[in-house]
């Protein structure tokens, strides 16, 4: 192996580097452009991201106020009149007592590239609702969809025991009305089935609010919970089934925080191919490197044009990889490239440094510089620590094997073409 020759193979080392790059500029691109689109189209056809927010209260009074207008008479002098008008204020209501009772199941649902967190909802709340004022009073009550993008199926609002009037707008609610005496409370009766995308969340008001005598139990079919930053985590955690049991009980609560349920999120095909794109040069460095280093120990180098056919072989993993998870099971798409790619290189080397070089060293070197590595990313959190353990492995063994050649008379010395 001469220093010319390393060049060379560095040279397409690079060159296939800028190929992944770019490989996996376009799986990211790909993915951003589906996401937009798809996003939508999944809250069209699913439902969109769910914000419950709890019920508000309110009773109203009018008063007249005189306010002066300045107007041009028929001489066209300005002339000042005074006018009166009636205006109607609104003043909140408390919400003395809640129990909400939530269901979430979980449904995951693919477009593209993309997995979505979509699934079902089951709510129900029981509210109170208290006239502070010393006079009798028409209470009004409005309840605001969590979604203008969803469907509500089995929809009940009731305040007082009074069904609620029908809903023309989603976006714009619907409100109830009931008439209380001073001091005077009315139950607030609330449920529907629903779909959801992506968190689902419960707000007590749409700023600071204060929560009195509350109580939510949040009751999934999944394990793996998370909650937002910003949100408030439960005061007890069981497990229920094949899910959680969850509940938040407070007495007296002022916050600008919400409950929040992060959704457990799928592998998602095309984020994790980009990712695997601009880690392969990684992977080939490594493959590069071990079968240097073996034909320097065997006195037998692969020449440039060689390396060029093997870096084009682990390129057409990624290729692969990148345009069958449109089509396929990610495991199976990733199986599938795997085995091609592996097919390429120890039939390729067969040719050129027999079956036993091509199957007991390149082929073991693919297997664990290519598939091994690559199928890190799909365990979250340990794709690190795994190439890490990987590469501290591999550098103590080329380490033990190289530590007595002499570097100097090797790179100098001609050595034999594989064939």
């Amino acid at each position: 192996m001469t220093a010319p020759r390393l060049f060379g193979i560095g040279f397409i080392f690079l060159c296939t580097a800028v190929a992944w790059f770019i490989l996996g500029g376009t799986v990211v691109a790909r993915t951003g452009e589906q996401d937009e689109s798809l996003r939508q189209e999944v809250a069209r056809l699913w439902g969109g991201t769910h914000l419950q927010t709890a019920p508000t209260a309110w009773f109203e009074t009018e008063r007249t106020v005189e306010r002066n207008v300045e107007e041009v008479d028929a001489s066209g002098q300005r002339v000042v009149r005074t006018v009166s008008e009636r205006v109607v204020d609104r003043h909140a209501l408390p919400l003395v007592r809640s129990r909400v009772d939530v269901g979430l199941e979980l449904d995951h649902r693919k477009k593209g590239l993309l997995w979505y967190d979509t699934y079902g909802v089951r709510f129900a709340g029981d509210y109170r609702v208290r006239n502070t004022d010393g006079e009798p009073r028409v209470v009004f009550v409005h309840f605001a969809f969590p979604s203008a993008e969803g469907i509500y199926d089995g929809f009940r609002f009731r305040a007082g025991g009074r069904d609620a009037p029908a809903a023309d707008d989603l976006s714009a609610g619907v409100t109830a009305s009931v008439y209380l005496p001073a001091q005077g409370e009315a139950p607030v009766d609330v449920a529907y089935r629903s779909r959801g995308l992506d968190d689902w969340t419960y707000a007590f008001g749409s700023g600071v609010s204060q929560v009195r005598d509350f109580e939510l139990t949040l009751a999934t079919d999944f394990t793996d919970v998370d909650f937002p930053a910003g949100s408030i985590s439960p005061d007890s955690r069981v497990a229920g089934g094949a899910g959680q049991r969850m509940s938040w009980r407070f007495a007296s609560l002022v916050t600008g925080q919400r409950i929040a349920v992060d959704l457990p999120e799928k592998l998602n095909p095309g984020p994790l191919a980009a990712r695997i794109s601009f880690f392969a040069p990684v992977s080939l460095l490594f493959f590069i490197t071990v079968l240097v280093v073996l034909g320097v120990l065997r006195g037998r180098s692969l020449h440039p044009m060689n390396y060029f056919f093997l870096s084009a072989a682990f390129f057409a993993f990624h290729l692969l990889l990148a345009y069958l998870v449109d089509h396929l099971d990610l495991h199976w798409a990733f199986a599938v490239s795997s085995a091609t790619s592996l097919a390429l290189v120890v039939t390729y080397l067969r040719l050129v440094a027999g079956m036993r070089y091509a199957v007991l060293q390149a082929g073991v070197a693919q297997v664990v510089f290519l598939v091994l590595f690559s199928g890190a990313f799909f365990f979250e959190g340990y794709t690190g620590l795994t190439v890490t353990i990987g590469a501290i492995v591999t550098l103590f063994v080329l380490m033990q094997l190289t530590g007595r050649i002499e570097w100097g008379k090797t790179l100098g010395k001609q050595t034999p073409e594989a064939a």
